[in-house]
């Protein structure tokens, strides 16, 4: 896999209005991808008509589109946008990055910022917009911008953007003048401005102490109203510096199972569902896409019996993935190796995936065992309610499984917001050692933005590492091309020997339920940044 989703250092001048997102080809991937992405254009076009209240542009009062979601966004805090739940609302749609990365080509688009620049080996100088306004009237300026990198990177508010994307690194941001930006690295990163995409930018009347739950943005949609429990509303934003979009209002509900949500489609209800699986019922209005998104095992290794690789070990010869692709999810998903897919810069299309063995699995718990590793302590398997379709059948599999190779495992599923705990620094300790289903998304299209918080021993979300894997990485962040495609190959191949933190299980496939009256072609991103200004009316 070559290094092309890697950007450009420098970006010429964006035209006065906004960039057009039309979906071109996916051109730098491989070949399965770029056909599977030709047949989405396809399946897509086929949607039928529909005949919805508003003359098609969506079922709700005056034209309102009407998404249903998998459950109600726990904040709408831009500085969580990177959580898909937060970022399915926010991101691109009430607030607004300094720079857009395409999710189908892989380029950065200019946004807030419409060109930028390595002006030193730590520097990198951004020239922004000068028509913009936030959505309480106040320009968007230099200093918004270095107020928003400075509140989400260098605070202490615990934002995830800040352990997903920049770690333990801090930033200096200078605003030169109203439309002239530098931020500086301690050392060289060649995908600053991939890295910037994730920071959505706010007023400088932000709150610094306090994480806020109704964001003020840029964005194309300003907050109407939130009903907590019951419904969100956003408005289009009149004084947009873009184009307007088709929508003049969008209504997010959410529905925790698939077969209501895609009920309301093919009902009428509602013009877009996420998160379904074909089982749903959602029939021809249901549009498949390669989501990037990756499910596996997160293992607590600090803690008897996960820390002992062999019982890490035999729960990967435990878990049977080509059986649970075939019986849960036979539309798409492939078994998995790592928690990158192919088109993700650093994937190592070399990597086999762990054989299924449960005869090895037995061997390696009573290998243990008989070394005194207490591997009868209860294991507890935390998942999420309706984080994705059939999470609770592949749960209890998954329970099974681990049981049947000597381990005594208990389940327990969790919403969003408790799942957090196990999932995010810090960590809860006091349960035992902790099998986490987890969900990783690399939108990015870089490696970095998963070894870093999965894999180093600071990580956000990474339970354990070793000094000498953290220099491996450390090493890889530096470089880039060629060199940095070779490094984070052998960082995966490292982890799967040496670390094993993951137990590895499939690279998903995403549903969406599309509205006959409604045009939208999702792509990669579409389950964690659904950009309404995408969304039409059927023609």
């Amino acid at each position: 896999m070559s290094s092309s989703h890697e950007p450009s250092p420098t970006i010429g001048r964006s035209p006065a209005h906004r960039p057009s997102r039309a979906r071109r080809p996916i051109a730098s991937v491989t070949k399965a991808v770029a056909v599977g992405a030709a047949a989405l254009l396809l399946t897509s076009c086929a949607v039928a008509n529909s005949d919805g209240a508003a003359g098609g542009t969506g079922g709700g009062a005056a034209g309102a589109l009407r998404v249903v979601l998998q459950q109600e966004p726990p904040t709408l805090e831009p500085c969580e946008a990177n959580l898909t739940s937060t970022g399915v609302v926010v991101r691109s749609n009430i607030t607004e990055p300094l720079i857009e990365r395409n999710p189908t080509t892989g380029d950065l688009d200019p946004l807030l910022a419409t060109e930028w620049e390595q002006t030193s080996d730590t520097e990198w100088t951004f020239t922004l917009r000068d028509d913009v306004t936030f959505q309480d009237g106040t320009p968007f300026d230099a200093e918004a911008a270095a107020f928003s990198i400075d509140r989400a990177v260098n605070s202490d508010l615990g934002c995830n953007v800040e352990g997903y994307v920049f770690g333990e690194t801090d930033l200096e941001v200078n605003a030169v003048d109203a439309t002239t930006l530098t931020v500086t690295t301690p050392e060289a990163d060649p995908i600053l401005p991939l890295k910037l995409s994730f920071i959505e930018i706010v007023p400088t009347t932000t709150s610094t102490t306090d994480k806020v739950r109704e964001p003020i943005g840029t964005g194309p949609y300003q907050i109407g109203q939130w009903d907590v429990g019951t419904k969100l509303t956003l408005n289009a934003y009149d004084g947009y510096w873009g184009d307007a979009p088709a929508y003049p209002q969008v209504d997010y509900q959410w529905r925790g199972e698939g077969t209501v949500r895609a009920a309301m489609i093919t009902g009428g209800e509602a013009d877009i569902a996420m998160g379904l699986s074909p089982d749903d019922g959602i029939g021809e209005n249901g549009v498949s896409y390669p989501n990037n998104e990756t499910i596996a095992l997160r293992f607590s290794g600090d803690i008897a019996p996960l820390d002992d690789i062999r019982v890490r070990q035999a729960i990967n010869f435990a878990v049977d993935k080509e059986g649970i692709i075939s019986s849960l999810y036979p539309n798409g998903d492939v078994v998995a190796s790592q928690l990158i897919p192919e088109g993700v810069v650093g994937h190592n299309d070399s990597l086999e995936p762990w054989a299924f063995d449960l005869d090895k699995a037995k061997a390696l718990v009573a290998e243990a065992k008989a070394d005194g590793v207490p591997v009868d302590t209860k294991i507890t398997l935390v998942t999420r309610t309706a984080q994705f379709p059939k999470v609770n059948e592949l749960s209890q599999v998954l329970q099974e499984q681990l049981t049947q190779a000597g381990l005594n495992v208990e389940l327990r599923m969790v919403d969003t917001t408790q799942h957090l705990q196990y999932q995010l620094r810090p960590f809860v300790t006091n349960e035992g050692p902790i099998a986490l289903l987890v969900q990783h998304g690399n939108q990015a299209g870089d490696a970095q933005f998963t070894v870093d918080q999965y894999m180093s021993s600071t990580g956000a979300q990474s339970t354990f590492g070793t000094p000498e894997f953290d220099q491996k990485l450390d090493a890889a962040a530096k470089t880039s091309g060629d060199e940095r495609q070779t490094a984070y190959e052998q960082i995966f191949a490292d982890q799967n020997e040496e670390i094993v933190q993951f137990a590895h299980i499939a690279h998903q496939t995403g549903l969406l339920g599309i509205a006959s009256g409604i045009t939208y072609e999702p792509n990669s991103a579409s389950g964690d940044e659904l950009r309404i200004a995408e969304v039409k009316p059927a023609a």
